[in-house]
């Protein structure tokens, strides 16, 4: 009787059991649900990137190169990008990822590394200490997305000309959310924005901005504007360029009319954003590399001075030279003895990203040539410095006669003590009309003293901060410095800053995106390898051998005692 009993206890547990299980997957069929519970939601999608991957309506098609064998160094962005991916296929179950690994099979790798190559996905090359050898592997931090017929390249690697592997790693872990959601909204999104680009006063030519227009064509509408129709019909052309959600003007050379002035003026008043790539001081490197090899620097009047002042700017008429600077390639030597070296020019200040500013946070070195300070005035208009050259500054002001001889003098520290100088300033809120209280230059339709809407000006003291180099093939990247293989973030911090004067909050909430990832100390590790290896190790067999000696002591006690 008790025997039986037991056996229907047993039975009615297994039952139980059984239904217990059968629910639970009932439940997580219907129900299923992820819970991110790290401290940064690290695992948790923004909210944009979700609507911009809900707008796939058909396959969004994954192509991950970064796997199979890869070198430790890039296994935690492989292992992120794979966790990142899962949650992007739990937003839209039409995602279809595919992970290839491009060198796996010996017969085609030599194939696939040139097919990639050519689609513009250069390979990273890995070198490694082993046992007092070094060895070199080849990785593609590189995934392709494909959507109707549209496919895009995505960077899986933010690459660094300054920071070790490691650094490298883990701004790249930090940039992928926004990576991906950069590369699907080139595929998912219609354009819409519209930027102009300003001709008329002798700005750059297409050819020098060539790359950076580019870049652009993806996200926006562009188009060239000129302002020589204003003579003709000054309040059309008011009307045709409030069109336009920004302006770009690269570096102009000729100076602007008032009547001019007055429609880019009222074109902000109306809550235009423009960007403007100026400075003042007329000096370039094409100029130096004349039969003399030297140039005098001259003051630049565009008549800009009381437009960008009533703002509350002042792009002065100085050149900021820095210790912390960007080489130049010279020839030294005589005749056939001659070579191209690269040499420190401290007419290129190199600008570290300031602060936390979407704009500039994880940003490259960028890199300027011959460019002025600007001094910020008190106004009611909000200003934000984004670019500054180093506290180790001198300024140097018009008729100094520039000569590339000067490289093979070195540079008095102590002369460069003026301090940090202002490269880039954003300015936005409320702007007053450079017009107010001053005849107008023509009759106006709807004239407004101070701004309406959320107008928005970025002034760069640089014109050459955009400009391409050109060789023989066309135009090179942006940023990229053929003579000593270097690339710079011209182009990255030109890209946000239109991104963000253009409100596309969701690509710049997840540049400032903030990711919080343990590293190990490795010095500390290899000071301390011998302890944790005893703690790990040995101390769990010896406590495992003491408890079983112990065990044993008091079985056989016990037992002993019974006897």
């Amino acid at each position: 009787m008790k025997q039986n009993r037991i056996i229907k206890s047993k039975i009615y547990t297994v039952v139980i059991a059984i239904v217990v299980v059968v629910a639970i997957n009932i439940i997580s069929s219907i129900g299923y649900f992820r819970k991110d519970l790290t401290q940064d939601k690290r695992y948790t999608l923004s909210e944009s990137f979700k609507e911009l991957l809900q707008t796939a309506q058909n396959p969004l098609i994954i192509d991950v190169f970064l796997t199979g064998g890869t070198p430790k160094e890039f296994r935690l962005l492989r292992d992120e990008t794979e966790q990142l991916i899962d949650e992007i296929k739990t937003v839209n179950k039409r995602v279809i990822v595919n992970y290839i690994d491009p060198l796996e099979d010996e017969t085609n790798r030599d194939r696939n590394i040139e097919e990639l190559t050519k689609s513009g996905l250069e390979p990273y090359v890995n070198s490694t200490m082993v046992s007092g050898k070094a060895s070199q592997e080849l990785v593609f931090p590189w995934a392709f997305a494909s959507y109707d017929e549209k496919t895009v390249a995505i960077p899986l690697m933010k690459r660094s000309i300054t920071e070790d592997i490691e650094t490298q790693m883990l701004n790249s872990v930090q940039g992928l959310e926004y990576a991906f959601a950069d590369g699907f909204r080139k595929i998912l999104q219609p354009k819409s924005k519209k930027i102009a680009i300003l001709k008329g006063n002798e700005q750059l030519e297409d050819l020098y901005v060539a790359d950076f227009l580019k870049t652009l064509q993806p996200y926006y509408n562009l188009a060239p504007f000129t302002l020589d129709s204003i003579a003709a019909d000054p309040n059309r052309t008011l009307g045709n360029l409030k069109r336009f959600d920004l302006i770009i003007s690269a570096k102009p050379s000729e100076p602007f009319t008032e009547t001019e002035k007055l429609v880019l003026d009222q074109y902000t008043m109306s809550g235009g954003k423009s960007i403007w790539l100026t400075e003042g001081m007329i000096m370039d490197k094409d100029s130096l590399y004349s039969e003399s090899g030297s140039s005098v620097s001259v003051q630049k009047d565009l008549n800009l001075n009381d437009f960008f002042f009533k703002y509350g700017i002042r792009v002065n008429p100085d050149l900021v030279k820095d210790l912390y600077s960007a080489p130049i390639t010279v020839a030294i030597g005589e005749g056939s003895q001659s070579q191209f070296q690269p040499v420190q020019w401290q007419y290129s200040p190199l600008s570290k990203s300031m602060g936390s500013h979407p704009i500039t946070k994880n940003l490259e070195l960028v890199k300027f040539d011959f460019a002025s300070s600007i001094d910020t005035l008190k106004n009611d208009t909000q200003k934000t410095i984004l670019l500054q050259s180093s506290e180790r500054s001198k300024l140097e002001g018009p008729l100094t006669t520039i000569s590339l001889n000067s490289v093979t003098s070195q540079p008095n520290p102590e002369e460069y003590n003026q301090g940090s100088q202002n490269l880039a300033v954003m300015l936005q809120g409320t702007f007053k009309s450079c017009y107010s209280q001053r005849i107008l230059p023509f009759k106006l339709d709807g004239y407004k003293d101070v701004s309406t809407g959320n107008p928005k000006m970025l002034v760069i003291s640089d014109g050459d901060l955009i400009k391409n180099e050109v060789s023989r093939s066309g135009p090179l990247e942006l940023g990229f410095d053929r003579f000593t293989g270097r690339r710079f973030g011209n182009k990255e911090f030109l890209l946000n800053a239109v991104n963000f004067m253009l409100d596309d909050n969701g690509l710049i909430d997840l540049r400032s995106r903030d990711i919080a990832i343990a590293i190990l100390d490795a010095e500390l590790i290899e000071d301390q390898k011998t302890k944790w290896q005893f703690i790990n190790i040995l101390l769990p067999l010896i406590l495992l051998l003491g408890f079983g000696l112990i065990f044993n002591y008091l079985r056989k006690r016990k037992y002993a005692a019974i006897s």
